[in-house]
């Protein structure tokens, strides 16, 4: 609750909702992509509801990382609105600062690590919540499909995203609010990793764990949710 605190205090509550402008492009082109094309590919792959776990996973990944590289120019500029301890610019702005600073390139710095991190992060959220949705209705701990069975099993998905992820927006951050020129600190994700748990510990790649999980249990819960109801809505089939 400090951290909280302190950042109301400095900077005033709206702080907390820095860099949004940047955060609705990104999840409208990575969100979009990675739950939307997660159905197109497990009917490719021929992934049934009792396929195995890693068929599910491996079919996350896939469009996790195929919405990564549309979200990951927006991502880069809400990271660095995110970090301004000014007040925030317009995002054109942004985008132009970071085009004049670092080039095109500039808007997919910490790419390599933002792919990692979205192969996992979609392959655990989407093979978690299929596998949890099908255990729990076929063990009869959920005994009716619906709301609960789907809450459920998008909150568990919500939980283990934490666990496999933390340390992969950890050493994202640290790669995308690098500065030009000497201010390099980090020469890619491995050596961004190393470096890490050399001065942290290996449970410095957990840290800020609570908020992440905080953040993820509702976005998860909600975005899986209504995405299975619209499915239904539109008439889009289950595997």
């Amino acid at each position: 609750m400090i951290p909280i605190k302190v950042i109301a205090t400095e900077e005033g509550v709206k702080s907390f909702w820095k860099g949004i402008q940047a955060a609705y492009m990104r999840e409208a082109s990575y969100s979009g992509l990675r739950i939307g094309l997660y159905g197109p590919i497990k009917h490719f792959l021929g992934v049934k509801k009792d396929s195995s776990f890693f068929l599910k996973f491996l079919s996350g990944s896939l469009s996790g990382s195929i919405g990564s590289l549309a979200g990951n120019p927006f991502d880069v500029m809400k990271t660095r609105m995110m970090a301004s301890e000014k007040k925030v610019e317009p995002v054109g702005k942004i985008f132009r600062k970071i085009v004049d600073e670092f080039g095109i390139k500039g808007l997919y710095k910490g790419l390599q690590a933002n792919i990692m991190r979205a192969c996992v992060l979609n392959g655990t959220k989407m093979s978690t919540y299929d596998q949890m949705k099908y255990l729990l209705y076929k063990k009869k701990i959920i005994k009716k499909k619906g709301i609960l069975l789907e809450t459920m099993a998008a909150f568990s998905a919500g939980f283990f995203m934490t666990c496999t992820v933390a340390p992969f927006d950890k050493i994202r951050s640290l790669l995308m609010n690098q500065k030009a020129g000497k201010g390099i600190q980090y020469n890619g994700f491995l050596d961004c990793l190393v470096k890490t748990v050399r001065s942290q510990g290996p449970q410095g790649l957990w840290a800020g764990f609570i908020p992440i999980w905080a953040r993820f249990a509702p976005t998860t819960t909600m975005q899986l949710v209504i995405f299975s109801f619209m499915k239904k809505w539109f008439g889009i089939s289950e595997i």
